[in-house]
């Protein structure tokens, strides 16, 4: 057993990429779609392009790259309450959920962002 003197109380921040130059884009999902807000990346960070998002504790940034692919299996998960609800939203925006019933004890599904990178939703399942 090691001993350790540190820990890890929270994850800061999930990255995932997208193409160079498409943060309007970028905005418009993930702002104007899904309600998340713009966060002001640093001047030295700035220069490479992308763009960064934060909503109750969680954050996400988008990383511009020039060999840019989706991320396919490698995704955030989004813990989120009313899950219909946002299901519902995304389908009226021309994002279809792609539900899934494997993890136990949440519901859950799947959306694609603008880019093609794959994005999971759940929320707890009610207690019967």
């Amino acid at each position: 057993m090691s001993d350790t003197r540190h820990s890890f109380h929270r994850v800061h921040h999930v990255q995932v990429g997208m193409p160079p130059g498409q943060e309007d884009t970028a905005r418009t999902f993930y702002a104007r779609v899904l309600g998340l807000a713009e966060v002001r990346k640093p001047s030295a960070l700035a220069l490479r392009g992308g763009v960064w998002f934060h909503t109750n504790g969680v954050e996400l940034h988008l990383g511009a790259e020039l060999d840019f692919r989706p991320a396919r299996k490698a995704h955030p998960a989004f813990a989120v309450d009313r899950l219909e609800s946002l299901a519902a939203h995304l389908a009226v925006h021309g994002v279809p959920p792609r539900w899934d019933g494997d993890y136990p004890g949440h519901r859950r599904f799947y959306a694609d962002d603008p880019f093609g990178n794959r994005l999971e939703f759940l929320e707890p399942r009610k207690a019967a």
